[in-house]
């Protein structure tokens, strides 16, 4: 009970007295229940690469409630509760104080939290958190059968699971800033530093609110999402599989700001960027036409996925949407390029890009979008400023995910949209196979009667074997192959136009 009040009641710094007598009495608890339970005898749904990890590996197991706090210039507040579990082979470490022999303070997991809007047959990301720094594991029993480990609050057992209620993952105190985090390696500074949170929303899950209205959103569809991210979790290769997605629905407009609800089971192991195949065409009725994969950059410098859906519009065009979601990619990423054949008509180029907030040093500038002419044989792209013209530009930074769209009046083909990353690194810019506007077929040949992509002689002979009556080579359409027809096929001589 000790363990559960200090979790409820107080941040870490105000907690570290009392550490080590609650992990006395937690650690007789520990081992007797670990005789009572024995081995671990069950498992949650396989992980991304499937099978059970080796080493530590965290899991998102559950979002089990949500908080609400208000509303600030048209932005509302959030927090989405979190309860990791353990699936690995080995303990995982939770240290928010050094524990000789053991671990430093910043061997604990970091947890984002995001809000993500299904409408109109897209999926955006329309709300981000800071992260909650983890503290004082407990050894619950959510997703398999816990193995309590001897180490109490400072480590997650093998099968065991460790609730953290909203309204601890909403607390500004313990929320640091994403910047300060490398989710390629799980690695950060702790005690974090950043500048004190504005009031209500400062550092919680902020969302406009706008985009939760019932009025302006018909139809449209919500998930909440939690992401892990801690070292040694990392080090075994398993950082891969830290999020987990939950449907949500909008109910009543209370206290200054819409109400929100968790609704179904717990997505395990799957992004919220998932949800768009899995509801794309309501609850529960996935979209075939959604196409996701993973995009792994070379020596385990992290992964984003990249999901897409071609649509014909019904007029003649078709709507091409992209979503890329950047999972752990400490390199990060400052432009999606989509090569577009010659000839080929694009209108409302568009974007979607969530921005951090409360103080955190990024950019919150649109990507800049335009033609391309030169790659390959054109194309158009989204971009931020890079690198070397600004270090805080609004790069597609770990742990969110932006929307690239556009009408194009031919219909889709085989192709590589170019993924350029924004830090350097020793992984080459990836290259996404997704489906691209087609080539328009060329255009007409008048003359070029047998097809074979020149008017000559042959094609002379055919249309010298209509002369005086009416056939295909009548151009003019005025009832007899004539001089004028003639006149016609010789200004075309040579080869078509390709």
């Amino acid at each position: 009970m000790a363990r559960v009040m200090r979790r409820i009641s107080k941040p870490p710094e105000e907690i570290s007295p009392m550490r080590h007598p609650v992990r006395a009495a937690l650690l007789a608890f520990a081992v007797a229940t670990a005789a009572l339970v024995g081995t671990l005898n069950a498992k949650p749904a396989p992980r991304d690469e499937g099978g059970v990890a080796a080493g530590p590996d965290v899991i998102v197991g559950s979002l089990p409630d949500v908080s609400k706090y208000g509303t600030v210039g048209g932005v509302s507040a959030y927090a989405i509760g979190t309860t990791s579990c353990n699936i690995g082979t080995a303990i995982l470490l939770w240290c928010d104080t050094n524990v000789p022999g053991l671990c430093n303070n910043t061997q604990h997991p970091v947890i984002a939290q995001n809000l993500y809007r299904l409408k109109g047959g897209r999926l955006e990301m329309i709300g981000m958190s800071w992260l909650k720094h983890g503290f004082c594991a407990l050894s619950e029993n959510l997703c398999a059968t816990c193995q309590a480990d001897p180490y109490g609050c400072d480590a997650l057992g093998i099968g065991c699971s460790d609730p953290y209620s909203s309204g601890l993952n909403g607390q500004q105190s313990g929320l640091g800033p994403r910047s300060q985090v490398n989710a390629t390696t799980g690695i950060f500074p702790y005690p974090f530093s950043a500048p004190s949170p504005p009031a209500t929303i400062g550092r919680r899950l902020q969302v406009p609110m706008a985009a939760l209205d019932p009025a302006q959103n018909a139809g449209a569809l919500y998930f909440g999402e939690g992401h892990y991210v801690t070292a040694d979790d990392a080090a075994a290769g398993n950082a891969l599989n830290n999020g987990s997605y939950r449907r949500m629905t909008v109910g009543s407009f209370t206290s200054g700001s819409w109400t929100i609800s968790l609704t179904g089971s717990t997505s395990q192991q799957k992004f919220a960027i998932e949800a768009w195949k899995d509801h794309g065409l309501g609850v529960g009725m996935p979209d075939p036409n959604v196409v996701i994969q993973n995009v792994d950059l070379s020596n385990g410098e992290g992964r984003f996925k990249v999901a897409y859906k071609v649509s014909d519009n019904g007029n003649g065009t078709w709507h091409y949407e992209f979503a890329v979601l950047n999972i752990n990619v400490d390199r990060a990423a400052q432009a999606w390029t989509v090569p577009v054949p010659p000839g080929v008509t694009v209108t409302n180029m568009s974007q979607n890009i969530v921005n951090h907030h409360s103080g955190e040093p990024y950019s919150t500038a649109a990507w800049t979008m335009e033609e391309v002419p030169g790659v390959g044989s054109g194309a158009f792209s989204w971009y931020s400023q890079t690198f070397a013209q600004n270090a805080n530009a609004n790069a597609l930074r770990w742990g969110t995910m932006f929307n690239f769209r556009f009408d194009a009046d031919q219909p889709p083909t085989a192709g590589n949209a170019t993924l350029t990353l924004f830090k350097s690194g020793s992984s080459a810019n990836p290259s996404v196979a997704v489906l691209l506007p087609q080539a328009p077929p060329p255009p007409p040949c008048p003359g070029d009667f047998n097809d074979d992509g020149v008017i000559d002689g042959d094609d002379l002979g055919t249309l010298l074997g209509q002369w005086g009556g009416d056939g295909s080579a009548d151009f003019n359409k005025d009832g007899i192959v004539d001089g004028d027809d003639l006149g016609t096929l010789l200004g075309q001589w040579g080869d078509c136009p390709a």
